[in-house]
C-alpha cells in the first residue's frame, strides 16, 4: 500500500497523452474529463503519502515531473490551438525550465536539494490546473466568459511569475549562504 500515491502518479503521467490527443482531435469534453482525472489524482496522491506518510524518494520526483510534464503539454497544447494566450504558456514553460535549470545548477555546484514546494508554489499549481480546467470547460461548453477566463489567465500569470521568482531567490539564498558549523 505505501507504494499506491507512486502508482497513481503513474496513472497522471499515463493520462497525458490521451488529454494531448482528446485535445488535438477537438474533443475538448473528453479532455476536460481526463483532466480533471489528472489533477484529482494529483490531490488523492498528496493526501495519501502525507496522511499515511507513504512518501518515498522517487516519489519526491515523480510527482512534481509528472505535474509539469502535464501542465507543460496542456498549456503548450492549447497555446498552439488558440485557447490559450502564448504570452501565458511561455511564462509556465519558462517558470518550468529555470526551476529545473537551477535545481541542475544547485545540485551539481552546491550540494544535495533539500526542500519541499513552497507554499506559493502549491498555489501556482492550484492557479494553473484550475485556470486549464476553466479553459476547457470553456472549449467545450462555452462558460465560463471571457472576462472570467481573462481574470484566471491574469491570475495564473501573476503566481507563476512569483512562485518563478520565489525559487530563484531561494536557490540563490542557499547557494550563498555558508555551511553550517563554518566559522
Amino acid at each position: 500500500m505505501r507504494h499506491l500515491p507512486n502508482f497513481i502518479c503513474l496513472i497522471r503521467f499515463a493520462l497525458i497523452w490521451p488529454i494531448a490527443v482528446a485535445l488535438h482531435a477537438g474533443q475538448h469534453l473528453t479532455a476536460l474529463w481526463l483532466f480533471v482525472a489528472a489533477a484529482l489524482s494529483d490531490a488523492l496522491d498528496g493526501y495519501l503519502a502525507k496522511r499515511f506518510g507513504w512518501t518515498s524518494e522517487l516519489g519526491k520526483i515523480l510527482d512534481p515531473l509528472a505535474d509539469k510534464l502535464l501542465l507543460v503539454t496542456v498549456f503548450v497544447e492549447c497555446a498552439w490551438l488558440g485557447l490559450v494566450p502564448w504570452w501565458l504558456t511561455a511564462a509556465v514553460v519558462a517558470r518550468d525550465v529555470l526551476i529545473g535549470l537551477g535545481a541542475l545548477t544547485y545540485r551539481m555546484w552546491v550540494g544535495p536539494l533539500r526542500g519541499r514546494p513552497t507554499l506559493l508554489s502549491k498555489i501556482n499549481t492550484g492557479a494553473q490546473l484550475l485556470y486549464m480546467m476553466l479553459v476547457l470547460l470553456d472549449a467545450a461548453l462555452g462558460v465560463p466568459p471571457r472576462e472570467i477566463l481573462d481574470a484566471c489567465a491574469l491570475l495564473t500569470f501573476a503566481t507563476t511569475a512569483l512562485s518563478g521568482l520565489h525559487y530563484v531567490l531561494t536557490f540563490t539564498r542557499r547557494a550563498w549562504a555558508p555551511p553550517l558549523g563554518s566559522p
